[in-house]
């Protein structure tokens, strides 16, 4: 299951990570670290909704 952000429409993609930002390809939604903002727009992850 992928993730957008509610603000800008970034996807989280738990098969690709967000490597830029410490977050390893394959870590799912629940390991991503609660403190892990939005690479675009700079929101928490309580702003993303499962797509």
């Amino acid at each position: 299951m992928k993730y957008v952000c509610e603000i800008c429409g970034y996807v989280y993609d738990p098969a690709e990570g967000d490597p830029d930002n410490g977050v390893a390809a394959g870590t799912p939604w629940e390991e991503v670290p609660e403190d892990w903002v939005c690479p675009l727009c700079g929101v928490g992850k309580d702003q993303f909704a499962a797509e």
